[in-house]
């Protein structure tokens, strides 16, 4: 449901349509709208948090995995570049990777 005030939607860029779209497919199975040659929306649902940490990089799109390692073998088989390997922070352990646009998101697990 959509609410006045609260995030609703995520932007980013793909250097390559087609690639990054085989991309998240493959590594994620998610499916895609196409909006024309040049555009592609997909619904995968968003939550979110702020990161005052230095060095911080936001945007940081953040994804779930029940599975912390079969999802960072899936990222790499599907050409997904690991930039931070799998870490331990308060609440669950998680890895950072870049896509095939050079978008750097990360993947998260409890436990």
């Amino acid at each position: 449901m959509r609410t006045d005030g609260k995030l609703d939607y995520l932007e980013m860029t793909a250097t390559g349509l087609p690639e990054t779209k085989a991309f998240y497919t493959a590594a994620f199975g998610w499916t895609f709208q196409d909006y024309g040659p040049t555009y592609a929306a997909f619904d995968e649902g968003l939550d979110g948090g702020f990161d005052a940490d230095e060095g911080a990089k936001p945007p940081l799109p953040v994804l779930f995995a029940t599975d912390i390692e079969a999802m960072l073998a899936k990222v790499e088989a599907a050409g997904g570049v690991i930039v931070k390997p799998i870490f331990a922070f308060p609440g669950g352990r998680r890895f950072h990777f870049r896509d095939p646009s050079g978008n750097e998101l990360a993947v998260w697990s409890e436990g």
